[in-house]
């Protein structure tokens, strides 16, 4: 009997005809890193400048994800009905106009104006997601998908390093005892709301090469086929528990990047300003975890990676919460390492096999990161009585992370 041997072509990362277009797209994974890790930074600074409780403070947290819940499924809508790009643009446009609200929030010294500001500001990086991952998986052949969304978000955790630097910079350096000066708030989102409404033009600019619904091809080597083309969305058991995955892995990473500088403040007697420049390192091992972990990724399956880096963290958790000094806050710094292949892990695992749901579903896992905006509630509660044992609570959203990835992340 004569064996056959396929003769396919490896799949390309891209083709050159989606280059403009891919580096525009990554880019955004930049940007929204940097506004979200910069909320961390303003959580600290209104504690100081407008006299905030850490539990009043971790509003700026509700704020940015309380809007994921409410814009993830009119941003799928949109993008369904008007396309990709319109609703990057749609998403940047949002972006820019949260950040030059910033201007007027800061004139009045309203932490309430702040709060609007930040929410429309969250609608815009909500849309970014929620647009920029199935775009990016569009771009090109679906057998290399995943390469491409895991490129992406290495600038995501770029992102996240340049997020903390900028602000600690900015808003922490110069802090004194009482001022309640927001001059340099106004200016830093000033600048920021310019290059997003540059970056917003030069992108409208830019021609999108047509599009191929990659969720409908008839290619068996293709890596998102409907595998069961009647199933309803919700049917699909590995999605729902992404959605749930996703909103406590938010969770966690809400709390413990809200209430890091706090930690490193009061438990390591660091000024504000050291404290936020090790949030850069923190951020670092963020981006190290995810080449760390996408080179395992060749050895171990993702949903047994995401259990093992699940199971970490809550070890992680357990020695952070006993304040013992360097080793506690050496802990809290690999939170981040092993926290760091969990977003793009449970979104692609969430994805699988969902066919013509995939944009749909993607809106709903967006959706999920709203986890961000409830859980620094909690944490700062506890933090305001003891900032280490905060870190207990965390435990709960490994826990079912590891449920995940152990159990519920094949496709049925």
């Amino acid at each position: 009997m004569q064996s056959t041997v396929s003769t396919r072509k490896p799949a390309a990362f891209t083709e050159s005809k989606y280059l403009i277009t891919l580096v525009f797209v990554t880019s955004l994974f930049m940007f929204w890193g940097i506004a979200i890790t910069m909320g961390d930074v303003l959580n600290k600074h209104f504690q100081h400048v407008l006299s905030l409780t850490k539990t009043q403070s971790a509003f700026v947290q509700f704020a940015i994800f309380g809007a994921y819940f409410v814009m993830g499924i009119p941003a799928g809508l949109f993008m369904k009905r008007f396309g990709y790009k319109n609703g990057v643009l749609l998403g940047l446009g949002l972006f820019a106009t949260g950040a030059f609200l910033f201007v007027p929030a800061a004139n009045a010294a309203s932490f309430t104006y702040f709060g609007l500001a930040l929410f429309i500001l969250g609608c815009g990086l909500s849309t970014l997601e929620t647009v920029a991952h199935p775009f990016v998986a569009s771009l090109g052949d679906q057998r290399t998908s995943d390469q491409r969304i895991n490129f992406a978000q290495a600038f995501n955790a770029l992102g996240a390093i340049m997020g903390p630097a900028i602000g600690s910079y900015f808003l922490l350096r110069n802090n004194t005892e009482g001022s309640t000066d927001l001059t340099s708030v106004k200016m830093l989102y000033i600048a920021i709301g310019s290059v997003i409404a540059g970056i917003a033009v030069l992108f409208s600019l830019v021609k999108v090469p047509a599009l191929t619904d990659p969720h409908s091809s008839s290619d068996p080597d293709a890596a998102n086929i409907d595998s069961e083309p009647g199933k309803g969305l919700f049917q699909h058991r590995h999605f729902v528990w992404a959605v749930i995955a996703q909103f406590f892995n938010v969770a966690a990473q809400g709390g413990t990047w809200a209430f890091f500088i706090n930690y490193g403040h009061e438990k390591m007697g660091f000024s504000d300003a050291t404290a936020g420049n090790y949030m850069v390192i923190f951020m670092a091992l963020m981006l190290a975890g995810r080449f760390v972990g996408t080179f395992l990724m060749r050895f171990i399956s993702p949903s047994s990676l995401l259990a093992i880096f699940a199971a970490s963290n809550i070890v992680m958790c357990l020695i952070v919460a006993q304040s013992w000094g360097w080793p506690s806050f050496i802990a809290l710094l690999m939170l981040n390492f092993f926290f760091s292949i969990m977003f793009p892990t449970i979104f692609s695992l969430g994805l699988k096999n969902l066919g013509r749901h995939t944009q749909q579903a993607s809106s709903f896992i967006s959706m999920s990161v709203c986890g961000g905006a409830f859980f620094p509630f909690a944490m700062g509660a506890v933090a305001d009585y003891d900032v280490a044992k905060a870190y207990y609570l965390p435990i709960i959203c490994y826990a079912v992370i590891f449920l995940f990835g152990a159990r519920f992340s094949k496709p049925q």
